[in-house]
């Protein structure tokens, strides 16, 4: 295509803009050529919507269950032919609504393209001086937060056990634990190099690379006297492990399944569930849409901790919305540590 010739100008930025769509439902992992990357004239906003260049997005496992159509998460899969969705922060560039201005900076669920138009009530503006980088919002500490106060109920003293703790979930909430008075917080992740990243950058007490012999064993190296709270981004044989290594009256939040996600198929479940009754176990899933209300409490902690120093933020930036298929991809086998985000700003 030759952008010049379809490509006009609004209040300074150019008016076409990539979008990515899914082109064919993958039986298992996807691969490069299920998308589709394609520019496309942008429109100005009609009365009501505002236009939005996007300056970052986020890369979430979870996008991959709505990619195979396979999900049980309260959101719609992604159609075939549909530009996919997810969230995004952005600048507004023009506004038809009274409600924003141009320059607000706003998050939204419009990601995976480099301009959105819609209805104003579909952005909500944030704070531009909150974060040194924009990037920051798209984090998931409220996430880790959520599951760990709410779904998993943690007290001071636990000992707590974090699935793919190197991942941008994990890592916040093994740090979170810990600032919320954890007496041991525990890590697995894939590499030695990430373990050493939970016990060294990240503070956590002990970690297992979960490829190192059977999880059971690991963990029981790890939590000698068993854990209180297992944070499971992961299912399958981490899940059952902690299970059998798991206190009475334990917590189990449940957040993801990438166990499932990386092999597109099933994992074995929780095992035999005679030991989350003999010991009195809760096992407790959640989304964080369910507990918004704690987001301004959340909010101001993770500020508060970030300008002390007492917890890390670490990102993976991914420069361009061209590279965000097989950074998806690459996600989910693992490549990265904490949040993985796209740059789609210059």
């Amino acid at each position: 295509m030759d952008a010049s010739s379809k490509s006009s100008t609004f209040s300074g930025i150019s008016r076409t803009g990539l979008e990515v769509r899914l082109v064919a439902r993958p039986e298992g992992l996807p691969a490069p050529g299920d998308f589709a990357i394609t520019e496309v004239d942008v429109p100005n906003p009609a009365s009501g919507q505002v236009l939005v260049r996007n300056l970052f997005m986020s890369l979430d496992p979870g996008m991959l269950m709505l990619i195979t159509g396979e999900s049980c998460l309260p959101m719609p899969r992604y159609e075939v032919g549909e530009v996919m969705y997810g969230d995004a922060i952005g600048e507004v560039v023009a506004s038809a609504d009274s409600s924003l201005r141009e320059g607000d900076l706003v998050m939204h669920r419009l990601g995976w393209r480099e301009y959105a138009v819609a209805d104003a009530g579909l952005f909500r503006r944030v704070d531009r001086d909150a974060y040194p980088t924009p990037s920051t919002y798209l984090g998931f500490g409220l996430v880790a937060y959520v599951g760990l106060m709410d779904a998993a109920e943690l007290r001071p003293g636990d000992t707590v056990f974090v699935s793919s703790a190197a991942g941008a979930t994990g890592s916040m909430a093994g740090q979170i634990a810990r600032l919320k008075g954890a007496a041991r917080v525990i890590g697995s992740a894939g590499s030695r190099d990430k373990v050493d990243y939970l016990t060294g950058k990240l503070g956590f007490d002990a970690a297992f690379d979960y490829h190192d012999g059977p999880i059971t064993d690991r963990l029981r190296e790890a939590a000698p006297e068993g854990i209180d709270v297992y944070f499971d981004n992961v299912g399958g044989e981490q899940l059952r492990a902690a299970i059998e290594i798991m206190n009475p009256h334990g917590r189990i939040a449940v957040c993801g399944a990438l166990n499932r996600q990386s092999k597109a198929g099933p994992d074995g479940g929780p095992g035999d569930l005679l030991s989350v009754l003999g010991k009195r176990l809760t096992i407790r899933g959640f989304t964080v849409g369910d507990h918004l209300e704690r987001a301004p409490e959340f909010g101001a902690q993770f500020r508060t901790w970030l300008r002390e120093g007492a917890i890390v933020y670490d990102e993976t930036v991914i420069d361009g919305l061209a590279k965000a298929p097989q950074a998806l991809l690459d996600l989910v086998n693992g490549a990265y540590t904490g949040k993985t985000v796209v740059q789609l700003g210059g």
